[in-house]
């Protein structure tokens, strides 16, 4: 037994920016956007568009989203813009998690209540919430068709990463247009499209999958796979700019429902203590990791056998060398990680939330027989080349 469920509305293709006034009707608007949009020009493309019904903007939500930053922007907005009817949320991943964090009203409309809906699932605070339209400006993070939320506390000892996910958190739609993603730097090009990559994986090899969320991921891994490499080289061309946004939001519709696995888990102390960026932390072992899963599942072996046309074992050489053929190395050891640590690190990932739904992660697993133990197969694959 299974089910898929996602409510966001997908608005996509050249020209889609221009039409955003159609989505908003005639509700007073909200504007969260990441701080180059002034300079560019977006900005000021909106405020055509909209006119009198752009009531506020927000063009100070940096990366990374952390707790200290979030907390008077959320009062500002709640105290400042509580009559806002629709928030629209113009940037990448860290701009939609930000705007999803102002969407949610607290009883009192204070950040303090809603970390406690965060930390401690005090959902008798949420009072309401704001209907959400995100417009990406990268083809990574698939944010726009989740309904998940990254608050980051790099002052916590250890350093710690929040998620907020309500069922109001869904996005009422998602507007992409290749447009916006043309002067991505290749840096942001390449980071954003691993997130992708690795968002498709993720959902492959996920205790949650289903059939379409794993139809989803096998799409949007193929695409990735054959554009991001062509998109690099060719950053002004349209045409792959369009097919990379299709491929992200389909990677998004796939872990959309199965969330994310062990990749993830273990990138985010990479991400938080090292400032390895995310693309990077999460994509660097899928190699490995699609090593360890061959086997496990026989759907899961079709699966990655689809994306790469080839056996499991063949296919996880090819993303390697795809990686590396990228710049990425995929030695835990190029990313401040000795051997002994990296079995340590994996062993911890896969109790951790995340690491949860890999298929190889021990939590509430038995052992088919005559097979090894999951906890067990997850630490020997560790060390998988």
């Amino acid at each position: 037994m299974w089910n898929y469920f996602n409510p966001v509305g997908i608005h996509g293709g050249r020209g889609q920016f221009e039409q955003i006034q159609r989505l908003v009707g005639r509700r007073r608007v909200f504007v969260a956007a990441f701080p180059e949009s002034v300079e560019q020009g977006w900005l000021a493309r909106l405020e055509s568009q909209l006119g009198s019904r752009l009531v506020g903007a927000a063009t100070d939500l940096g990366p990374l989203p952390s707790r200290r930053a979030l907390k008077p922007a959320y009062e500002r907005f709640w105290t400042q813009h509580a009559d806002t009817e629709v928030i629209l949320a113009l940037g990448g991943g860290s701009v939609m998690d930000a705007a999803k964090v102002l969407m949610v009203r607290t009883l009192d409309r204070s950040f303090d209540q809603l970390m406690q809906v965060i930390t401690s699932g005090r959902r008798d605070l949420v009072a309401g919430s704001v209907p959400l339209i995100c417009i990406p400006t990268t083809a990574g993070t698939g944010s726009e068709v989740t309904p998940w939320a990254t608050v980051w506390d790099p002052q916590a000892d250890p350093p710690v990463k929040h998620s907020l996910h309500l069922s109001v958190t869904w996005p009422e739609a998602a507007v992409l247009d290749p447009e916006l993603t043309v002067g991505l730097p290749p840096a942001q090009t390449l980071h954003t499209g691993l997130d992708a990559l690795s968002h498709s994986f993720e959902a492959i090899w996920n205790r949650n999958r289903n059939p379409v969320s794993t139809s989803h991921a096998i799409g949007a891994a193929r695409g990735i796979l054959d554009t991001l490499p062509r998109v690099l080289e060719q950053p002004r061309s349209l045409a792959l700019r369009e097919r990379m946004a299709a491929a992200s939001t389909q990677a998004g519709l796939a872990f959309s429902n199965t969330q994310t696995a062990l990749a993830h888990s273990l990138s985010y102390d990479l991400t938080m203590q090292q400032g390895t960026p995310h693309g990077i932390a999460c994509s660097f072992s899928l190699p490995r990791i699609m090593a360890m899963v061959a086997g496990m599942e026989p759907d899961i072996d079709r699966a990655l056998q689809a994306v790469f046309d080839a056996p499991v074992a063949a296919g996880a050489e090819r993303l390697e060398r795809f990686l590396q053929s990228l710049g990425v190395a995929t030695d835990p050891a190029d990313h401040g990680i000795p051997p002994g640590d990296w079995e340590r690190r994996v062993a911890e990932a896969c109790a951790g939330q995340r690491g949860r739904n890999f298929v190889g992660a021990a939590a509430g697993l038995e052992p088919e027989p005559g097979k090894p133990d999951p906890a067990t197969r997850c630490e020997l694959g560790a060390g998988v080349a």
